[in-house]
């Protein structure tokens, strides 16, 4: 499966950690992400990332592109509610797109867990059909 990690600057940490917890799954998968998200999560756990520009630069519209082409499986976007965005459009672009192309996606720690483990599970698998 091809996974796309994003992570707003106060989410980062939280991200490399959860990263760090389930790098055995991840490791039997693509990850993608924008791209200081991606360059901290191969510091901590040796996982090769495709790396994007930063998500402010064009990342995620380079993912939401990628969404568009289904070339991803599924989203971890660990996003921060509190702080408005200067790119908020292309975070709800990114959000959208999910929607339109039945990606599932992940916004807060609780429910990146529950896809995280539903993949290990072997419950993603219908995204075979749609490649």
């Amino acid at each position: 499966m091809n996974i796309a990690l994003i992570a707003h600057d106060a989410k980062k940490k939280l991200m490399q950690n959860f990263c760090i917890a389930y790098r055995g799954i991840l490791s039997k998968n693509e990850l993608f992400a924008t791209g200081t998200t991606g360059r901290l999560i191969e510091e901590v756990t040796n996982l090769t990332v495709h790396k994007y520009l930063a998500g402010h630069l064009g990342g995620e519209q380079q993912i939401g592109a990628a969404i568009e082409h289904n070339e991803i499986d599924l989203v971890i976007f660990l996003r921060d509610p509190l702080t408005v965005k200067s790119h908020e459009p292309d975070i709800n672009n990114v959000m959208r797109l999910c929607d339109v192309h039945n990606i599932p996606v992940a916004t807060n720690l609780a429910s990146a867990e529950l896809l995280i483990k539903s993949l290990d599970r072997g419950d993603l698998e219908w995204r075979e059909m749609y490649k």
